[in-house]
């Protein structure tokens, strides 16, 4: 297939979506159910497409630089605004992640979804993100990709408020686009620094003139400020500390969407976005980056311990292993972040709809026993459901495996990658907090999954509702079926123990940096004093990544180990008990439990203080402002007052006192006006005397 069929096929596999949504949104009475198959079939279409477009892309032209097709948009001064689309091996991986777990969503939505009165607006909200998603992965630019990342903004909102009526999902879905409002604030500084320095916003164009030592403002340190504000639109989509909040609150969502857009696809934007930067990312930006996904990593797997929400677990979850992606792109082993990325969206997708089949199955044994009073996400309403459930058991099970890093599935594969590549970064740089914090978190994702598969799916069932719920129907059970089944090793890598071995970081390698030596790697620059163009310096740390590879699996393996055992002795054989731990531990569990109190610091700093802020801004507006309005008008009516009083007493005064005398002096004078020649006469003979005794 030519390129230009490739580029052509890429750009139906964008409109489709769009359409869909279209004819959905203008038609939903007319459509009702119909909505849902009209939405599964177009996604089912592009999947095949995407399909197509990846095999060619990463088995036929596997060396290809990005195909792109590019259009002046307009000009502005002497830089044309170029837009296109491009498609590269990064790009046909995520088509695939995206369209196929789009298309699972849709199939598991059918049946999900079934009985709610916007049935149709769902499917069209699903659309819409579909298309917005699939705008970034194709974006070849900057401006592309920020245009489509604030579209997927918008749709999450609409999706994560669905149930609107509820003040939860209400206030869900605000807290969601204002906190991803923060961290896109910074990405388009960062756009910005980039077209006003390189007067272009294509990714090659950028990279070709870094690496022709055409540096922002011409300094290393403004290179690292770019790469941070770059990095800032990946915190806020990818929920990274200290903007992961929005997160957990999105749960109040739909089901099927949580494991759409906070599982697999919209949270991967950002970390798709940090792994098409990394070639800019000079060292002081990739510190930043590896501590911000360290942090998060650690920080939200100390929270998910101790949650007893199901969808709440699985979100801290989400978010700890985000920041694994991060954290991996940041300590230098870029293709296994992304290899993690993939590998997340299979088992997280597949526990978020298993989560999401166990919930319909309680709300529908709830229905059928007429009891409203349980809550169908707490775990503790939970137990015995493997008997009842085994299909959604045995693949929850699959998953929690993968995710725990157990070997024979693909999770073992990309989190060794990256906890090798930490243990290499912290060994040549010296930052040994991020491997600490990679393997502490290893440990208590392999404990708190094993948590919750213990306590939802095993021993007796705690409430009748639990032991009545029965497995749901195929729409449902086989999507978690075929996400369950990508979550072994042998997708990847014909190795279970080495995914260098396999096909996917042969095809998707780390791209050569073109930033010079003395900017990124610089830790390494010591070690490769000869180096002008940071190759040499990436290959050291490529061969001591190389080098961690079995000490970092053996030392996994252990903590994994030991922290599954562990679970299966609190919460399996409860030879601990979980509540007296809790209670000896007080102040630590209540950390935990109350999320490290980051809502309620936010609560009485960033919103408290926004709020301080507002209401004094209204204090001066309406004492200040408005008192000077006000006292202004109050000064304009009293000088209008006293310029009416001297006008009606003064002027008009001395107006009205002319013509009043001017009359008397009238009434005086006709009163010689007689008529009679004597009196003329007299009066004249009068005059004259008088003017004669005033001259003489």
């Amino acid at each position: 297939m030519s390129f230009d069929s490739l580029l052509m096929m890429s750009a139906v596999v964008l409109i489709l979506p769009l359409i869909s949504f279209i004819l959905i949104i203008f038609n939903q009475k007319r459509l009702g159910r119909g909505a849902g198959w009209l939405g599964l079939t177009s996604l089912t279409v592009t999947l095949v497409l995407s399909c197509i477009i990846a095999y060619n892309k990463l088995f036929v032209y596997p060396a290809e630089p990005m195909l792109q097709w590019k259009f002046d948009w307009f000009s502005l001064g002497n830089s044309a605004i170029k837009l296109g689309i491009g498609v590269d091996n990064l790009t046909a991986i995520m088509l695939i992640v995206v369209c196929l777990i789009s298309t699972l969503v849709h199939l598991f939505s059918t049946e999900y979804m079934r009985d709610d009165k916007r049935y149709p607006r769902f499917y069209a909200y699903l659309s819409l993100f579909v298309f917005s998603m699939l705008g970034i992965v194709l974006a070849n630019n900057f401006l592309n990709m920020y245009i489509f990342w604030e579209l997927v903004g918008i749709s999450s909102y609409l999706l994560i408020g669905f149930w609107y009526e509820k003040d939860s999902a209400a206030n869900a879905s605000k807290k969601a686009f204002i906190a991803n409002r923060v961290g896109d604030f910074g990405f388009l500084i960062g756009i910005l620094i980039c077209f006003f320095t390189f007067g272009t916003l294509m990714y090659d164009d950028i990279y070709a003139q870094i690496g022709l030592g055409n540096l922002p403002f011409d300094s290393g340190t403004v290179l690292t400020v770019l790469g941070i504000c770059l990095f800032m639109g990946a915190i806020g989509k990818s929920a990274q500390f200290p903007l992961h909040v929005w997160l957990p609150d999105a749960m109040e969502g739909p089901t099927p969407v949580s494991a759409l857009i906070h599982a697999a696809t919209m949270v991967a934007a950002g970390v798709y976005l940090t792994a098409r930067i990394f070639p800019i990312l000079s060292a002081d930006a990739l510190v930043f980056v590896a501590y911000t996904g360290a942090i998060t990593a650690f920080l939200a797997a100390t929270i998910a311990i101790t949650q007893n929400d199901f969808k709440k677990v699985l979100a801290y979850s989400t978010i700890s292993q985000l920041g694994y992606m991060i954290m991996g792109i940041g300590a230098g082993a870029w293709s296994l972040g992304f290899f993690h990325l993939v590998t997340h969206a299979w088992f997280k997708a597949c526990l978020f709809l298993t989560a999401g089949s166990v919930i319909h199955a309680m709300h529908i044994s709830m229905h059928h026993a007429n009891n409203h009073t349980l809550d169908p996400q707490d775990i503790r309403n939970m137990g015995g459901l493997r008997k009842t459930m085994p299909i959604t058991y045995i693949t929850f099970l699959i998953s929690t495996l993968a995710i725990s890093g157990v070997p024979l599935t693909s999770g073992f594969l990309s989190k060794d990658g990256i906890l090798a590549g930490t243990l290499a970064f912290g060994n040549l740089s010296g930052h040994w907090f991020i491997p600490i914090a990679g393997f502490t978190a290893a440990f208590m994702t392999a404990f708190y999954m094993f948590r919750l598969t213990i306590v939802s799916f095993h021993g007796e069932a705690r409430t009748d509702i639990a032991s009545h719920a029965k497995e749901n129907k195929f729409p449902i059970v086989f999507p978690l079926i075929v996400l369950a089944a990508l979550s072994f090793w042998f997708v990847y890598s014909p190795n279970p123990l080495n995914a260098d071995a396999g096909w996917f970081l042969d095809r998707v390698q780390t791209p050569a940096s073109v930033v010079p030596a003395e900017y990124q790697f610089d830790f390494m620059v010591p070690l490769a004093p000869n180096s002008i163009d940071g190759h040499h310096a990436g290959n050291i740390f490529q061969e001591e990544m190389h080098h961690q590879h079995t000490p970092a699996m053996i030392l996994s393996l252990l903590i994994a180990g030991c922290a599954i055992l562990l679970a299966f002795v609190v919460y399996q054989w409860k030879k601990i008990d979980a509540d007296k731990v809790a209670n000896a531990i007080k102040p630590l569990y209540n950390l935990s439990y109350n999320k490290w109190y980051i809502d309620e610091i936010y609560d009485k700093t960033a919103i408290g203080g926004t709020v301080l802020f507002s209401k004094a801004i209204s204090w001066f507006d309406t004492y200040i402002v408005d008192g000077i309005v006000n006292g202004a008008a109050k000064l304009t009516r009293m000088v209008g007052a006293f310029i009416g009083h001297f006008d009606n007493i003064i002027i008009d005064g001395i107006i009205n006192g002319i013509a009043k005398l001017v009359g008397a002096l009238g009434q005086m004078g006709r009163k010689m006006q007689t008529g009679r020649v004597q009196t003329y006469i007299a009066l004249s003979i009068i005059g004259l005397m008088a003017l004669i005794f005033f001259v003489v």
